[in-house]
């Protein structure tokens, strides 16, 4: 048997590895639930349709997941955590805020904490702080001598 000539993991690595997987899983969840939700909100409309507006959600939520876990750039980490973290404060603004329907939006208000409105605020809460701790604790590369 040939040795393994492999570095071993530092344990900063394995925390950064296992936050993508929070991160990637989070934007999943809140992707399935905005997909899965669309349909029934078609009917919630003004300009643009808050049925749209939950496809829009759940597209940009699942390219975040899969930038998160392939493209591993500070730049894919940041658009996660814009996803998520705007799409958290949407949810909380909506249940909590009655806004009305601003220009072209509808009037998304809905006090109820639904269990689909859980699991996306669950979903989106775990890729807010997974981002972030990606984001805070993200190693520079070797610096390249310039000549």
């Amino acid at each position: 048997m040939a040795p393994d000539h492999r570095a071993p993991r530092r344990p900063g690595r394995i925390a950064r590895d296992a936050a993508r997987l929070l991160a990637a899983a989070g934007l999943a969840l809140d992707a399935y639930v905005h997909a899965r939700l669309a349909g029934r909100y078609d009917g919630v409309t003004a300009t643009i349709g808050q049925g749209m507006l939950f496809r829009v959600e759940a597209a940009l939520a699942a390219l975040a997941a899969l930038l998160v876990l392939v493209w591993r750039r500070p730049g894919g980490d940041t658009f996660a955590w814009l996803v998520a973290t705007g799409g958290l404060a949407l949810l909380l603004l909506y249940t909590y805020v009655d806004v009305g329907a601003p220009g072209p939006l509808p009037d998304m208000y809905e006090p109820h904490w639904s269990a689909d409105k859980k699991l996306a605020a669950l979903g989106q809460a775990v890729a807010v702080l997974a981002t972030v701790f990606l984001l805070l604790t993200r190693t520079r590369g070797p610096r390249r001598d310039r000549r």
